[in-house]
């Protein structure tokens, strides 16, 4: 084997006066260390170039750098050629040195791609930022961050909507919603008037490419010389999402950062739908780029879930068909559909729950280890669950319908949408074969609860449930339940023996309870999920094909609501749901505890 050699490459003098500041100070030039075999290999893919040999900069403290570019030359051997494909730099017997034009550079200084360079600013423009959405959850999550010193200090927040507002109006309307930890609030009124000063405004129409043009003008203006990554918050409806994206790749993105991309559910009405959103972001933006938020997936119970699995070896070994019966997924709120306006021709709680929250729930629990924690390596698994699971058959579906008080918003609605959905799920691959994992979502129930209970198979051959000796037990199955609400805990349900005389057992729980556990302040599922974007961190958002795999999931269902051939059945708001459903969780030998 060759022994590897050091080949010095570094931009000329006359190119590093194109080069603006923030580059020279962001990208580590003007000079690195390539160790490479005296030939090494370039290869540029859609979203990334990987570099077989890696770019060290002399400062060793620094992280290694990942270089985007049009174009290069290598002196010595005279090529100038395209990163658009594979290229072999020949550096056997002399160094080589590459120029570099106006790059779009991007440094890697950790898994999520995020900047160690402090003072780097960002930009966070939110679209439709007069919305209910962003009044009350996106930039209360944006402040909560920014007291908590989780936002860069050179940070600009910019609205974009149709409404004809000041920078001022918007303030008045934003500052009524902000509040500080509650478990120290030192310094509040001052941060508070430190966060609104950094909140600008624009306003014009969605598919306006002139208001976003002003946009960028504006974030340009604010940046300053150095520029800024930008984040765009799509907070619009479904029918202005194609055109807002259109018109801000077009206008708004900025060539000194990374630019990234929130689109809020549904994704898609439908798998048609579906492909057509999806086909038209990869149009303007990389896979990459994109960031599909469901803010029910930045609960810390869905974040504790990998841990709970691949970092406690007592699990490990039961996660499958040889140990566990079934898995239960509740999704139960006493609300009434809180969404119609949002998806008057949607699907419901199939859209709004199932398709996102529900199904990467599922995805979470079923998947195979990981290669590591990044992002794609996670997503890379959630996908396999996806496509492993089968199509859904009428036999395995319960739908309903809240017949709700009069003062609900969906009773008089022409075309019944689902409120309730109840279902098995079959996962056909080695681990979960025979597994029903039990749906349970619906608005309009009895009670709030959001938690998952897997359900472990009966001992066999138990002797305390055999006769003789008096000892004959009606055990409960082995169980452990994670719950998010009422109160996030972590249960195991055992069997024990009470204390006294005689052999009598009974069922008991150990508990772990967050509230008494952690004294600290929960963090918003949108706070979390925002910090997760800034950080380049997209293990809990949904790629393209995470999106399709379950929209086909769901097509039977789907294709029976179009068509007007589904059942639907009604129940009284308030009851525990649909009768019916109890003969489909009795049909897999379940019988729902809340039920």
């Amino acid at each position: 084997m060759a022994s590897l050699s050091p080949v010095s490459l570094s931009t000329s003098s006359s190119e590093n006066s194109i080069v603006p500041s923030i580059y020279r100070k962001f990208y580590v030039l003007p000079t690195v260390i390539v160790h490479s075999f005296p030939s090494h290999t370039i290869k540029k893919s859609r979203t990334q170039i990987n570099y077989v040999a890696y770019v060290q900069p002399h400062d060793v403290n620094r992280p290694r750098s990942s270089i985007r570019s049009t174009s290069f030359n290598v002196e010595g051997t005279g090529s100038t050629t395209s990163l658009d494909e594979e290229v072999i730099i020949d550096t056997s017997g002399t160094d080589a040195s590459i120029k570099l034009p106006l790059p779009l550079c991007e440094t890697q200084s950790s898994s999520s791609g995020a900047s160690t360079d402090d003072s780097a600013s960002l930009s966070i423009a939110v679209i439709g930022a007069t919305g209910v959405l962003a009044r009350k959850k996106i930039f209360p999550a944006l402040f909560a961050l920014y007291y908590s010193g989780q936002l860069p200090e050179k940070i600009g927040i910019f609205g974009y909507s149709r409404k004809k507002l000041t920078e001022e109006d918007l303030r008045a309307i934003i500052a009524p919603t902000l509040s500080c930890r509650i478990d120290h609030q030192e310094n509040c009124e001052e941060k508070t008037d430190a966060f609104l000063k950094r909140i600008f405004y624009i306003y014009g129409g969605y598919d306006n490419r002139e208001g976003m043009s002003k946009l960028n003008t504006l974030m340009e203006e604010v940046e300053g010389k150095f520029g800024a990554n930008r984040i765009f918050y799509l907070s619009v409806p479904q029918e202005a999402l194609i055109d807002v994206a259109s018109s801000l790749a077009e206008k708004a993105q900025t060539r000194r950062g990374w630019n990234r991309v929130i689109t809020e559910k549904p994704f898609g009405l439908g798998s048609f739908s579906s492909h057509q959103l999806t086909t038209s972001l990869l149009s303007n933006f990389e896979e990459k780029q994109l960031y599909r938020i469901d803010h029910l997936l930045g609960r810390n119970t869905i974040e504790n879930l990998a841990v709970l699995r691949f970092s406690n070896l007592v699990f490990m070994p039961l996660w499958n068909r040889s140990y566990i019966h079934n898995i239960q997924v509740t999704f139960s709120e006493e609300l009434g559909m809180q969404t119609s306006a949002r998806y008057p021709k949607g699907y419901g709680i199939l859209g709004d729950v199932v398709h996102s929250h529900i199904f990467q729930t599922v995805a979470l629990l079923a998947m195979e280890p990981p290669v590591t924690l990044d992002g794609e390596d996670v997503r890379y698994e959630k996908v396999k669950v996806l496509k492993s699971i089968r199509k859904l058959e009428s036999s395995d579906v319960i739908l309903g319908h809240s017949e709700a008080d009069s003062g609900s918003n969906f009773k008089d609605m022409e075309n019944l949408m689902p409120t309730y959905f109840g279902a098995a799920l079959h996962i056909d691959n080695a681990r979960w074969d025979g597994v029903p994992f039990l749906i349970k979502a619906g608005w309009g129930l009895k009670k709030n609860r959001v938690e998952i209970r897997i359900q472990f198979r009966r001992v066999p051959g138990n002797i305390y449930h055999k006769d003789g000796g008096g000892h004959k037990q009606d055990l409960v199955t082995n169980e452990l339940i994670l719950r998010d609400v009422p109160d996030e805990a972590i249960l195991i349900r055992i069997n024990n023996k009470i204390p006294g005389l005689g052999m009598n057992l009974e069922a008991s729980e150990l508990n772990l309870l967050y509230k008494d556990k952690y004294n600290v302040d929960v963090t918003d599922s949108y706070e979390q999920l925002l910090h997760d974007v800034i950080d380049g961190d997209n293990h809990l958002f949904m790629r393209s094909d995470e999106v399709e795999a379950a929209w086909n999931i769901l097509s039977p269902v789907l294709s029976e609501l179009d068509n007007n051939n589904a059942t639907i059945e009604h129940y009284e708001f308030g009851s525990k749901g649909p009768d019916k459903a109890g003969n489909l969780w009795a049909k897999h030998g379940v019988k729902w505890l809340d039920d």
